[in-house]
């Protein structure tokens, strides 16, 4: 699998990430490489290797519906992201330490299980007769 953080140092693959995103949040299960076309503004073959790269660093899923290909955001594969950026938060200004580690452990499970929460209850829900 590729280094997640060079899959995501593309600003096309971000913005396609992002699309993603916001349709699942706003109820979409899955967006079309047409409908990514039309929104980012990008060529089709574009679109396609950018998702063919997100699809192999497990970023996204696919779901096939006859000829047609629906995307959603996977985002487990960004908590090794996460995981780095979070020490990085936990520093103020001055490089001293902005919370005491115990409560930066708690923050961040507390976040993680929040998060968690959220995306099963969202799937949940899309799941659901009449969605």
């Amino acid at each position: 699998m590729a280094d997640i953080f060079d899959v995501i140092a593309d600003g096309t693959r971000r913005d396609i990430l992002q699309l993603l995103l916001d349709r699942a949040t706003g109820g979409e299960r899955g967006t079309s490489v047409s409908q990514i076309v039309a929104a980012l503004g990008v060529s089709q073959p574009t679109v396609s290797k950018h998702l063919k790269v997100l699809r192999e660093a497990e970023l996204v899923s696919v779901r096939e519906e006859g000829q047609h290909r629906y995307y959603s955001l996977a985002v487990a594969p960004l908590d090794e992201v996460d995981d780095w950026l979070v020490p990085f938060f936990s520093i103020d200004d001055d490089n001293e330490p902005a919370l005491p580690e115990s409560a930066m452990h708690a923050a961040e499970v507390v976040g993680r299980a929040a998060a968690s929460v959220k995306h099963s209850f969202s799937t949940a829900f899309r799941k659901l007769p009449g969605r």
